[in-house]
């Protein structure tokens, strides 16, 4: 059987080590049966259990993301908290030695910074992991263990190292190979799998909306406090874990494991291929620099909009984490605007390709951050606090630019790379937001030496002459980037 239970029927199923190893069922048998299978949405059981647990990921990730620098600005870093601590002083004296002496609120920038960053090389380590020694059911459910641990960790002061130390392992373990599970569910030539995706990344967007409500609310008020938060989003972990481990009957079979093999060829690349390999490196730096104003979001940017945003409706004071869940409904209306926007472009004109889209994409982002400097101008010369369309003014602008810059860019390294390259190109790719977050890290510590208008032009500025690189790239190397011509038919 797929399934076993305890003998007296007790306790809950359970999937034997050759189940998940797909040894039971013949790879042809086990490929049928998933493309007839329709139950979710038209599409595979699988993809509902999976979908349901990401959505649950989420929530507990980006609530506990929200509350970070607030938490540490407001209370975690502050005389009479930061000693209780475990570890902190070697912890800090590290950073400091990098960034300088820092104050409480630099020093929350710097640690965010940090965590995020990590946060997209980890997910490299545990692909290795998964697909080398444990097998993706078992790193996924290690990954949700470590990140619920995390979540509960963080209701502690004491044990905030340890707890970011559990979130940073637990989201390598968990989010790549949750991934690659969903793709598993389909046959290579199945024609569901875009639309599979698409309907993942719903439930990842449904979540960055609904967790800052929940969390931020319960994180912000004088009734609950920042634990609470914390803590609801560890509950959230535990239900994606119960729900990942209750549909582990409906999930594809466990690859073979990929083991180091000395003999295994080494692929040869022609020069073509070494000068795309170059130019694609060389948009690692490039990019980070076009994100800052969009990382900025979880950091600089709530604690300047808690200080500078008209707040207060109808008698109540709005959390200003809601304004992550504004941010989150922004951009899924700007990626699907986008979508169409290219769709009846290409029924007029040719489309433009990646690069350009890449351009055009930087050259929108770095009117954002002008809209928060206009802004503090305003602020500056009345004194008076703005109102929050001047967050939404921001956001649509920034999430416009972001819809053309993260997933064409994730385009570009999937297509441009050699194919024999593709998996480790993309976890190249991945390495800009390692570096865009630690620069934001150090960008958001200069919230508290410079005036507003001169802190967010200071990230126009930068994005803009990421916008000014990308556009000389285009022109100096944009064929080596280009798709490949199709060869002419004969005559």
């Amino acid at each position: 059987m797929l399934c076993k239970r305890a003998a007296d029927g007790s306790g809950p199923w359970e999937i034997s080590d050759k189940a998940i190893s797909g040894s039971i069922m013949p790879a042809h048998k086990s490929e049928a049966i998933r493309h007839s299978d329709t139950a979710f949405l038209g599409h595979p059981r699988g993809l509902g259990w999976l979908s349901f647990s990401e959505f649950w990921e989420r929530f507990s990730y980006y609530g506990m993301q929200t509350l970070l620098v607030l938490y540490m600005t407001h209370q975690l870093l502050q005389p009479g908290h930061v000693e209780n601590v475990v570890g902190f002083g070697p912890f800090r004296a590290a950073i400091e030695a990098v960034y300088g002496t820092l104050s409480p609120q630099a020093l929350a920038s710097a640690v965010y910074g940090l965590y995020a960053g990590l946060v997209y090389l980890t997910p490299i380590a545990g692909g290795v992991l998964a697909d080398r020694f444990i097998g993706r059911t078992r790193a996924v459910t290690i990954g949700a263990v470590l990140m619920a641990a995390g979540h509960f960790l963080m209701a502690f002061e004491g044990s905030f190292l340890l707890a970011l130390l559990c979130l940073l392992l637990g989201v390598g373990c968990f989010k790549g190979n949750i991934a690659s599970q969903v793709g598993d569910l389909y046959a290579p030539e199945d024609p569901r799998r875009a639309d599979a995706f698409q309907i993942y990344l719903f439930g990842i967007q449904l979540a960055v909306i609904i967790s800052p409500i929940i969390c931020g609310t319960l994180g912000e008020s004088a009734d609950f406090g920042w634990h609470w938060g914390f803590g609801v989003a560890g509950i959230g972990m535990v239900i994606g874990l119960i729900v990942y481990r209750s549909g582990l009957a409906w999930l594809p079979p466990e690859p073979p494991l990929k083991r180091r093999s000395a003999a295994a060829p080494r692929p040869q690349l022609d020069r073509g291929q070494l000068r795309t390999i170059l130019v694609l490196v060389a948009l690692i730096p490039i990019l980070a620099l076009s994100s800052v104003g969009n990382q900025e979001i979880f950091n600089a940017y709530l604690v300047w909009g808690e200080a500078n945003f008209q707040l207060q409706f109808f008698g109540a004071t709005m959390p200003i984490t809601w304004i992550i869940s504004l941010d989150a409904f922004i951009s899924a209306g700007t990626i699907a605007l986008s979508v169409l926007f290219w769709r009846w472009w290409a029924t007029r004109r040719t489309e433009p390709d990646e690069i350009t889209k890449l351009t055009i994409g930087v050259a929108i982002a770095a009117l954002a951050p002008l809209t928060l400097a206009i802004a503090a101008t305003v602020i500056a010369g009345t004194g008076q606090k703005v109102g929050i369309g001047w967050a939404f003014a921001f956001q649509a602008i920034n999430d416009i630019g972001f819809a053309n810059i993260f997933p064409v860019g994730l385009a570009l390294f999937s297509r441009a790379a050699p194919k024999s390259l593709e998996g480790m190109m993309i976890g190249v790719y991945y390495i800009h937001l390692f570096i865009g977050n630690m620069l934001v890290g150090w960008l958001g510590g200069l919230l508290e030496k410079m005036p507003g208008p001169a802190f967010w032009l200071l990230h126009a500025g930068l994005i803009g002459i990421a916008a000014l690189l990308l556009l000389l790239i285009r022109s100096a190397a944009g064929k080596a980037l280009a798709p490949a011509a199709e060869p002419a038919p004969a005559a």
